[in-house]
């Protein structure tokens, strides 16, 4: 099973499904603003995540796959396919209960989450309804989670990686034509909890056609369900402590108008490495090392999967990283401005982004230094630094937001920053732990290879920070760029700034021998 290939399928996918979630979110920043409207659509999408990424992404398929398939190999296919069936019927159950529950206390949960909007009825109420709307994505993602599971300890990662992009698709249909925000924002609600069924749908096909057969059937307490909950049960603590910082900056957030909207414009663009480098290695990542735990004949099977990985990881996200450290104004003005989004939302955002992006490789990491410990069935531990991180995040953030509110009216910033810091304390336990046990050490190779990354990264950050101070020549070159008679002169000159700073990475990625060309070979390597 190769690591880089497996990676590249799943990071592949998951680029065609954020453009596309790009072309969405921009439609939806210039369709709604960054007023009320957006930040109760923000919020909309929001709360069914959070307990999609405790339950579903989360908690559920860090237990689940290395019990999956330790079963496939322990009681064959039939065995597998029982056991599977038995979490299905009981992860749905659970699902449609929360999503119940949910909808009937969103007054009250809105009075947590969007507090600072409760004297505002039109605004409080409008939150109520889109969230209520959009909790039903929720059951989709489950069922999602666990049929994605099963392909990918297939070794089979394009369908689930593909998946994504039917949301993104169901909202641009939805909003694109629609003449008023209020309309924009009920009918992307529709979509988003319509697009839940379209994915579970998708995977659930996906495993028939790969010959599984998983049915419903009545919930029980069977001794794998129970094995799967023993598991997951630190993690969904870890999860939801962690989602507690997300209340908390949703709370804050709701305080300064428009500050959701910056926040969530920043964190769809800082999550992008996350995603296409992080969760796609990440998934990658955990079979491989479910398998290699599992055969004791061969003890560094794991350790090098590891260092591959965090080779791998660092090369792509050290540059992206310095890109958004470097030029974030004129990515939120070349990517986000427009319509409803003025330039000056595109500044605020761009300073919230600031202070996600030096924090972009410790989300990253800590995904991939995650799953040594699932693969080993150990989830207490990474709940335990999760905890940690939660504490850092609230205590910083919170302080650090009174601060920047009271002093300069931007406490969004404060949240930035107390995220970043919180997610370096998580990465830095992770890596203490796992070379303590003696479950990974650098490699003398790994250290060389770091150092010819920073060096490349260098070398494209000194050309991004030229372009950005030259932001305003460089758009006015694409002046004659138009669509439909409208102009993308920032658009098409920010796209070729990343284009060539992608390219100034890569010949100085090569150069230094950061990059060879056996890596390049790998993801040909079945």
């Amino acid at each position: 099973m190769s690591l880089v290939r497996n990676t590249f399928v799943q990071a592949s996918f998951t680029l065609l499904s954020r453009l596309f979630g790009y072309i969405r979110d921009r439609i939806i920043s210039n369709y709604m603003g960054a007023g009320y409207i957006g930040d109760a659509f923000a919020t909309a999408q929001m709360f069914p995540n959070l307990f999609r990424r405790i339950l579903a992404e989360g908690a559920f398929s860090q237990a689940f796959v290395p019990i999956y398939a330790k079963a496939t190999t322990e009681r064959g296919k039939d065995g597998a396919e029982i056991m599977a069936t038995e979490a299905l019927s009981m992860l749905t159950l659970v699902s449609v209960i929360i999503t119940i529950v949910a909808q009937i206390a969103m007054p009250w949960i809105m009075l947590l989450i969007h507090t600072g909007y409760k004297d505002d009825a039109t605004a409080f109420n409008l939150a109520i309804i889109l969230t209520q709307i959009t909790m039903p994505y929720l059951v989709g993602m489950a069922l999602s989670s666990l049929f994605a599971g099963i392909l990918n300890t297939a070794g089979k990662f394009a369908l689930s990686a593909a998946a994504p992009t039917l949301l993104n698709i169901s909202i641009l249909l939805a909003v694109i034509f629609t003449k008023t925000p209020e309309q924009a924002a009920l009918n992307g609600a529709i979509a988003i909890a319509v697009a839940g069924v379209l994915q579970a749908a998708m995977l659930y096909w996906g495993c028939r056609n790969m010959g599984v057969k998983i049915a419903f059937r009545v919930p029980k307490i069977t001794p794998d369900v129970k094995l799967i909950l023993g598991v997951m049960g630190p993690a969904v603590i870890a999860g939801s402590a962690t989602q507690i910082n997300v209340f908390v900056s949703q709370a804050l957030s709701s305080f300064e108008v428009g500050a959701k909207s910056w926040l969530y414009a920043a964190d769809r663009l800082y999550q992008l490495p996350l995603g296409l480098i992080g969760v796609a290695i990440g998934v990658a990542l955990l079979p491989r090392l479910a398998k290699a735990v599992a055969n004791i004949d061969d003890k560094r099977e794991d350790i090098d999967a590891i260092n591959e990985s965090f080779v791998l990881s660092m090369s792509l996200t050290l540059p992206a990283a310095a890109a958004l450290l470097c030029i974030p104004f004129f990515l939120m003005y070349g990517f986000w401005a427009g319509g409803e989004f003025k330039t000056s939302d595109a500044q605020n955002t761009a300073n919230a982004l600031f202070h996600y992006a030096w924090g972009v490789p410790a989300f990253v990491l800590i995904r991939i230094l995650a799953p040594p410990f699932f693969a080993r069935q150990d989830t207490k531990s990474p709940m335990n630094f999760a905890l940690v991180g939660v504490a850092s995040n609230v205590i910083i953030g919170a302080c650090l937001f009174y601060f920047f509110h009271k002093n300069y009216n931007s406490g969004y910033i404060g949240l930035a920053i107390g995220t970043s810091a919180a997610a370096w304390i998580n990465t830095i336990l992770l890596v203490a732990t796992l070379i303590n046990r003696k479950w990974w050490r650098f490699d003398k190779w790994v250290v060389g290879r770091i150092a010819r990354v920073f060096l490349a990264t260098i070398i494209m950050a000194g050309f991004l920070l030229f372009a950005g101070q030259n932001q305003d020549l460089i758009i006015s070159w694409f002046s004659w760029a138009k669509i439909l008679g409208k102009s993308i002169s920032k658009e098409l000159a920010i796209l070729v700034v990343c284009g060539l700073g992608f390219t100034v990475y890569g010949v100085a990625a090569l150069f230094t021998k950061a990059l060879t060309i056996s890596d390049l070979k790998a993801l040909a390597r079945p």
